[in-house]
């Protein structure tokens, strides 16, 4: 039996793939590569290039679990084709499912989005709080949510709400906060901040890809919603710790309409047996290192809007 991971040449997917096939697993991924393709040939590899709009049924065959990553990420990409972020982030997930159904998966992992929960006044913003999505972005997550939550009677639904993720990748991005700071910093001499007060919750990549494979070892979990995300830093800290190993000014520009701020709680998770084990600053040393040793290769794949921009993606 295999892992089917959708988006699995993404930020996150090339990494969990690479990992899963490292532990022993049979790895099935399906990906429109519109931002390439990083995962090398393995015997336990099988990739499938392919819009999961129009996902193939063959594919589901002798699949264990489902890790369902591919989505148009973040508020900015989304905005630039609402009807293909519906397409791709809500109705390619209800297909899924009713094929993962179909073909008697075990499991459905899905990747929804910490901020789902939009602005919250709680000190602490758990899984049992209402989500009050602010964007088209995070209503597509949520609405996703939903869907899947309908078929829980019929197959374990187990969706992950991540904080931001940060770190490095093959598949690098550098349009997420922490990662964005540290390219300021390399390669602009400097770092602007808008605001600094906003909490903003984040996550390791290694340890959101450790998520995941626990969930995989762990499909007897209960379905349902699970925050991941360990560190609640305050954008300015951000940037602070960024600093202290590549110095530079800070810029703070203080006039910014962005109210987005809240403290995840990931709780729950952690009832469940999972322990962390990567930080921000992890994160920060390990992207320094690859861009000082010319392993980190900076072009406008790493910037998805210039990307999709470019390529004129729908």
């Amino acid at each position: 039996m295999s892992i089917l991971i959708t988006g699995g040449c993404g930020y996150t997917g090339t990494i969990l793939t690479k990992t899963l096939l490292k532990l022993g697993y049979k790895v099935k991924v399906v990906d429109n590569q519109w931002f390439g393709n990083h995962l090398k040939k393995h015997p336990n590899l099988k990739i499938f290039k392919q819009d999961i709009r129009d996902i193939k049924e063959n594919i589901f065959k002798k699949v264990k679990t489902v890790v369902h990553l591919a989505n148009i990420p973040n508020d900015p990409s989304v905005e630039l084709n609402q009807n293909l972020s519906w397409e791709v982030n809500v109705l390619a997930t209800k297909k899924i499912i009713e094929l993962s159904v179909k073909n008697k998966v075990k499991q459905f992992i899905y990747a929804s989005s910490g901020s789902v929960y939009g602005i919250k006044k709680e000190k602490k913003v758990t899984e049992n709080l209402i989500p009050v999505p602010i964007s088209t972005y995070n209503k597509t997550k949520m609405i996703a949510e939903k869907v899947l939550e309908s078929y829980k009677d019929q197959i374990k639904i187990h969706s992950i709400r991540p904080a931001t993720v940060c770190g490095y990748s093959p598949r690098m991005r550098l349009d997420v906060s922490v990662n964005m700071f540290v390219y300021q910093a390399l390669v602009k001499k400097k770092l602007i901040v808008f605001g600094g007060k906003q909490i903003r919750p984040n996550i390791n990549i290694k340890d959101l890809t450790n998520v995941y494979i626990h969930f995989i070892k762990n499909p007897h979990l209960q379905s349902g919603n699970y925050n991941a995300g360990f560190e609640n830093l305050k954008i300015l800290d951000v940037a602070k710790l960024v600093k202290k190993y590549v110095p530079v000014k800070i810029y703070i520009k203080k006039d910014v309409n962005d109210p987005r701020s809240y403290r995840q709680n990931s709780d729950k998770l952690l009832k469940t047996g999972f322990k962390p084990q990567f930080t921000v600053e992890d994160a920060i040393i390990e992207i320094i290192d690859r861009y000082r040793n010319n392993i980190l290769n900076i072009n406008d794949k790493c910037h998805t809007v210039k990307w999709m921009k470019k390529k004129k993606i729908n």
